[in-house]
C-alpha cells in the first residue's frame, strides 16, 4: 500500500501522531537505508544513520514547509546526515583500512543486502552476485555528489526535480552530473572486466 501524503496526514505528521509517523518510517526505511547503505559502504553504519535519519525527522516534521514533496524532504534530511557521517568517519578512521559495500556484502551469505532478482541456475545465480558484486564496487569508486545522484536516479528512481530539491542543484546541472556519473560507472565497469 502506497502512502497518500495528503494535508491531512501530513498535520498528523506535525502533530507528531505516532501511527501517522510509523507508516512514514514503514513507507520510507528501506529506501532511506538503501541510499545510506550504498553511499556509506557499511551495513552497520547504514542501520544506525537511518534510525538517526528517523529521530531527526520526527524531531523537525514540524519545520516541513510542503514546497517539495514529503520524500524529497526526507532524503535531503539522509543525504545531508550521510555527508556529516561521511566527514566525521574520514576524520576517525584517516589512516585504517575500511570495508567497502563490497566486501561487507558476502556471496555466500543469503540474507546479504542484493540487488538482483530470483535466478533459478545456480551458475547464474553466481554470475548475477559477481555482476552485482562488480557493480557495487564501481558504484562506490564514484565521488560522492556523482554517487548520490546516481544511486538517486537510477536505483532509487527518484524523480530528477527532487534530486534537484535533494541536492540544492539546478534540473540541467543534475541531468549533466548524472551523464557523467553513468559515464564513469561505465569505464570503471569496463575496466574491471577486461
Amino acid at each position: 500500500m502506497k502512502l497518500i501524503f495528503d494535508k491531512r496526514f501530513l498535520r498528523k505528521l506535525s502533530n507528531r501522531d505516532p501511527r501517522a509517523f510509523e507508516l512514514l518510517v514503514r513507507e520510507f526505511q528501506g529506501p532511506i537505508f538503501n541510499l545510506l547503505f550504498r553511499m556509506l559502504g557499511n551495513r552497520e553504519e547504514a542501520e544506525d544513520l537511518a534510525q538517526e535519519v528517523f529521530v531527526t525527522v520526527f524531531k523537525k516534521i514540524h519545520t516541513f514547509r510542503g514546497e517539495s514533496s514529503i520524500s524529497a524532504w526526507i532524503y535531503r534530511v539522509a543525504s545531508n546526515m550521510c555527508k556529516n557521517r561521511q566527514k566525521y568517519l574520514g576524520r576517525r578512521y584517516h589512516n585504517r583500512p575500511s570495508k567497502t559495500a563490497i566486501e561487507e556484502n558476502n556471496i555466500d551469505d543469503p540474507n546479504s543486502f542484493r540487488t538482483t532478482g530470483r535466478i533459478s541456475r545456480p551458475d547464474e545465480l553466481l554470475e548475477g552476485y559477481q555482476m552485482e558484486k562488480l557493480l557495487q564496487q564501481a558504484i562506490s569508486e564514484l565521488e560522492e555528489e556523482p554517487r548520490l545522484i546516481l544511486v538517486l536516479r537510477d536505483i532509487q528512481g527518484v524523480s530528477y526535480e527532487d534530486i534537484a530539491t535533494i541536492t540544492a542543484l539546478p534540473l540541467g546541472t543534475v541531468k549533466s552530473r548524472l551523464h557523467r556519473a553513468r559515464m564513469s560507472l561505465k569505464e570503471k565497469i569496463s575496466a574491471h572486466l577486461r
